[in-house]
């Protein structure tokens, strides 16, 4: 039976969902909370059964996987290797936001998000409740909050109607942000390259004096 916490107005409510949003995912199970763009559905992001059981929520196979959001941009640097100096001038300007990083992935990390080809996809919210949750957890594993092929949930009442009791803890922030995507990034070459359009346009990230590829 899942349960849903409202994270806005009650600062008692708000404390109670996090704590059960983070007992909730120390034990493998799934939790949808909001971000800065859309809903999303998180697992720890170092258990490989709980990225499993997000996947097969959303139904969505190995291929796909999930970015991971973290708390800090200070965390970039223990999850990739190698990054190159012009992500962190998009980082420093852009987190929290939303701008998802590709970027290579350390390789001592003990997880398995799925076929992320040596990878590892990486964004820092701008939501304090999620940024609340992820200080209490570190990373996380996230996706958006729908199923394959649906809409992606802008409110939590969207993401209960499609994810259902495959989720334990519902953290409800009110509308998502913008409710558009955030734009992925792949940081892998010598020159940005964005594979999804998204909030962060590629006039912004020229702005930045980014020669985008």
């Amino acid at each position: 039976m899942s349960e849903r916490f409202s994270c806005v107005g009650d600062d008692d409510e708000r404390e109670a969902g996090l704590e059960a949003a983070k007992a909730a995912l120390q034990s493998q199970k799934l939790v949808v909370t909001p971000t800065d763009t859309v809903y999303g559905i998180a697992a720890d992001a170092f258990d490989a059964d709980a990225v499993a059981a997000l996947l097969a929520a959303k139904g969505r196979g190995r291929h796909m996987p999930p970015p991971v959001l973290v708390g800090s941009t200070m965390t970039l640097d223990a999850l990739a290797t190698g990054v190159e100096p012009y992500v962190y001038t998009m980082v420093e300007a852009l987190w929290p936001g939303p701008l998802t990083v590709i970027c290579h992935q350390q390789d001592s990390l003990a997880w398995d998000l799925g076929e992320t080809r040596g990878t590892v996809a990486v964004r820092m919210p701008d939501d304090a409740t999620t940024l609340a949750l992820l200080q209490r957890t570190g990373p996380l594993a996230v996706s958006s909050a729908n199923l394959t092929g649906h809409p992606a949930a802008t409110t939590v009442v969207e993401a209960e109607e499609q994810l259902g009791d495959s989720v334990a803890v519902y953290l409800d922030g009110g509308p998502s942000g913008s409710g558009v995507p955030s734009t992925i990034v792949d940081c892998t070459g010598e020159r940005p390259r964005i594979v999804r359009p998204g909030a962060v346009t590629a006039e912004r990230l020229a702005e930045l004096g980014l020669e985008v590829a």
